[in-house]
């Protein structure tokens, strides 16, 4: 069957997925784009099949499908998730990321701008297919006196509604991310919890790390490096800690006028503690560089702490499950059942257990 026959039953539901899952259409060209990048996807596609036996496929791309391929096949075989059509398929899309996704702030708070939808729930940000109309979009709101912060994105989920590809922008990274993307995606498939981007991405996280541990160990390989690992966590617990105070901040006595003169203090203080950690602690290891030196603001820090926060959690609840996969997903969909509070009332008890 033609690559471009293959989601003609949900054809009609791409309008209105692409705005539930790219965060909505509050605007008439919102909609257009998000549905026309949607939509052109989803034509780019081509088997990944019929790429390795094609004589004329590029060596590297071959080595690096077939790969994906291997880590689609353990996904399911050995992590239990989703059996289907995503990641057996390829897109090469001619730029370098999927989407731009557009996050927003007041000047003065840490509270994101969220954008709210029937299946994916209230969201962070706003995606965008061309990084211009991001561009575009940021600016308007930066007019409006908000923080703003442009980030792009290498891969998402449509959460099963459509076969989700390999792309192009997932070949970047090494062969270790190629597969623990494919791990941390097709978890999203497999549980959802409307409203919760922290238990979300902390699930699929964890699902991504114990999965590529396994991963690892089922092809021979070492563990991960656990000064990389190390270094990630510290330079994230920064960003936390300055988060905490400059929430105490705008929550203070200050007038405007104050906290806005704090609020570049404090940026000035997280980048001076950045740098003595790195010069202390890490070697000069300057890969968080380009991060820290960039212009800083409320926007800039939202996405931290939303990928690993009840990342112990889930890693308590794997090892209550005795390590098996179809246990541990049935007992975190119960959690997802849960009202909101009862259900973070439940992760910090299994968080302090680990």
């Amino acid at each position: 069957m033609p690559i471009a026959l293959l989601d003609r039953p949900l054809r009609w539901l791409v309008p209105v997925l692409c705005g539930v899952l790219l965060n909505g259409c509050a605007s008439l060209d919102y909609y257009a784009q998000v549905s026309r990048g949607q939509l052109d996807l989803l034509a780019a596609r081509q088997p990944v099949a019929e790429l390795l036996a094609a004589p004329h496929t590029d060596p590297e791309l071959k080595r690096r499908l077939a790969l994906a391929q291997q880590a689609r096949t353990f996904a399911s075989a050995e992590l239990g998730l989703p059996d289907n059509r995503s990641y057996r398929l390829y897109a090469d899309l001619q730029r370098p990321y999927v989407v731009w996704n557009v996050f927003a702030t007041p000047e003065l708070s840490l509270q994101p701008l969220t954008h709210c939808f029937p299946v994916a729930g209230c969201v962070a940000y706003r995606g965008y297919y061309q990084q211009g109309r991001a561009r575009g979009a940021a600016a308007l709101l930066q007019a409006e006196g908000l923080d703003t912060y442009v980030a792009g994105i290498e891969a998402y989920s449509t959460l099963g509604w459509f076969a989700d590809p390999i792309l192009n922008t997932m070949l970047r990274w090494d062969d270790q991310r190629l597969a623990a993307v494919i791990f941390h995606e097709l978890a999203h498939q497999q549980l959802y919890v409307q409203d919760d981007t922290a238990f979300n991405e902390s699930f699929a996280s964890f699902v991504e790390q114990q999965g590529l541990r396994q991963w690892r160990a089922a092809r021979g390989l070492a563990a991960d490096d656990a000064r990389e690992a190390r270094m990630r966590r510290q330079f994230t617990a920064l960003i936390l800690a300055s988060r905490e105070r400059l929430q105490a901040l705008y929550e203070g006595p200050l007038d405007d006028a104050g906290k806005r003169a704090a609020k570049a203090a404090e940026f000035e203080r997280l980048r001076a503690e950045y740098r003595a950690l790195r010069d202390a602690r890490w070697g000069g290891d300057a890969r968080y560089d380009a991060w820290i030196n960039a212009p800083l603001n409320n926007a800039r820090l939202l996405p931290f702490g939303l990928y690993d926060q009840w990342v112990p959690a889930f890693a308590a609840l794997f090892e209550q499950a005795g390590g098996d996969w179809a246990a541990f997903y049935q007992r975190a969909a119960e959690l997802g059942e849960l009202p909101l509070v009862e259900r973070e009332r439940a992760l910090v008890a299994l968080a302090g257990s680990n």
